[in-house]
């Protein structure tokens, strides 16, 4: 649901990443002495705010971004010929100021994570699992493409030993492309082709193939009959109705295929010898779905540790290399016609994230949140006239021709730009108003 907590949770979270990046360029622009007329959290109107030195301070009526409103910044301005206007200043300052904004947003994204893994980072799932198959569609991709549960997946799309993340991610950025995929199988290579299917909701790949994992209970819902029963957060669900549970979907798989007939539950707590239980599935809306359901949220068995200072820096650089990758993808298959802009997420589809996150507890808040910032930075760096990327692209050509641009140049990219990136909003809002009547 999007409620009122959506919009408090979007709000902190997307404010703390506009004083980020907008520090950073104040930051930089003040070490080159550049005077900064305003440092504005918000557009629109000012609020309130107050003065120091030669910058006013504000919150503008409208918090969705901000802006550091440096004097002598647009050509034409009176104050350019200022010393300390930004255009009297070298390009390569300049250069700086603009990277300054999208770089602090790194730093905060790198940061979060190994502030977190410091206190709770998750160990990485045994590794003689890893890349198994636990869980086969039926008349998905995957099966039409021969793949079985309890196949290791060895190669895909030239890329050797991938991670599940990887394989996730080529998916997902090549619907209905063939993928040449290599699995072991009772010992054995065994060569497929894997054509991933358009999911229209969402508008990436989907194989309807999912890795083997152990499973455990994260939530039990009060109410429904696995509560009533005693199952507990923590525990691991071993079997339902007999069949080994090597995959949360092949557990949903097996409530719903049951119309709420009992089902029979194996489970094992805290090491504990397994134990059975019986309970009744009931038809319940969740998400905007209704099912049947037994009320447990799951997830992978994981294992948290605390990581030392430098461990977790290295963890983060890592998740954060593999996020900004999957970005790269996202953006190189929109480009090429790839996957459609229908994923694309607005303000409205990151604030019913950033709550369910909230509810999920502090670190998926905090790890969506270094995800959204890594995606400003990067967003912010793209070629596009009016963000940071596109000035430092006419910067670059400045320096590359070692001349100034004309000024009527410079209006027409900005007023492209903006055109632009208006539509681009317009566009991301009505997706995220189309999904919420869609589940409505």
């Amino acid at each position: 649901m999007f409620g009122l907590d959506s919009v408090v949770y979007f709000l902190v979270m997307i404010g703390v990443m506009i004083l980020i990046h907008e520090l950073g360029h104040y930051w930089a622009a003040r070490y080159f002495d550049v005077k900064v007329d305003a440092f504005s959290f918000g557009f629109g109107p000012r609020l309130f705010g107050w003065k120091s030195g030669d910058t006013d301070f504000r919150v503008s009526a409208i918090p969705f971004g901000g802006y550091v409103k440096m004097s002598g910044e647009q050509p034409g301005d009176e104050a350019s010929a200022d010393p300390s206007a930004f255009l009297a200043k070298p390009r390569w300052q300049r250069l700086i100021i603009a990277f300054a904004g999208p770089f602090m947003n790194i730093i905060l994204a790198v940061t979060v994570l190994t502030g977190l893994y410091m206190v709770k980072f998750p160990k990485p799932p045994d590794r003689s699992i890893s890349g198994v198959i636990g869980l086969v569609q039926p008349d998905s991709a995957a099966a039409k493409a021969g793949v079985r549960e309890g196949d290791r997946v060895v190669a895909l799309a030239g890329h050797e030993h991938p991670s599940w993340q990887d394989i996730m991610v080529k998916i997902a950025s090549y619907p209905n492309q063939p993928l040449p995929m290599t699995l072991i199988r009772d010992g054995k290579r065994v060569d497929v082709t894997l054509t991933p299917t358009l999911e229209p909701e969402h508008g990436f790949g989907i194989a309807g193939m999912f890795e083997q994992a152990e499973i455990q209970v994260s939530d039990v819902e009060p109410g429904m009959d696995a509560a009533r029963k005693g199952l507990r957060s923590g525990d691991l669900i071993l079997s339902v109705q007999g069949q080994t549970i090597r995959s949360a979907d092949k557990l949903v798989e097996l409530i719903r295929a049951s119309q709420g007939k009992p089902v029979v539950i194996t489970y094992s707590r805290t090491g504990a010898a397994p134990n059975t239980l019986q309970v009744i599935p009931e038809w319940k809306e969740s998400d905007g779905t209704s099912n049947w359901r037994i009320g447990v949220k799951l997830q992978r068995r994981v294992t948290y540790v605390q990581l030392s200072f430098q461990d977790a820096l290295i963890e983060s650089v890592r998740e954060n290399k593999n996020y900004a990758s999957l970005i790269y993808n996202f953006l190189s298959g929109l480009f090429e016609r790839r996957t459609s802009p229908k994923s694309l997420e607005g303000p409205i589809g990151i604030a019913r994230a950033s709550a369910e996150a909230a509810r999920n507890g502090l670190a998926d808040y905090l790890q969506l949140m270094s995800a959204i910032s890594l995606n400003l930075a990067i967003l912010n760096l793209l070629p596009i006239p009016i963000l940071d990327g596109g000035v430092i692209v006419m910067l670059l050509m400045e320096m590359f021709i070692r001349k100034d641009l004309s000024l009527q140049v410079k209006e027409t990219v900005m007023k492209f730009g903006f055109v632009f990136l208006m539509a681009v909003v317009a566009f991301v809002l009505y997706n995220d108003i189309s999904k919420i009547f869609s589940k409505g």
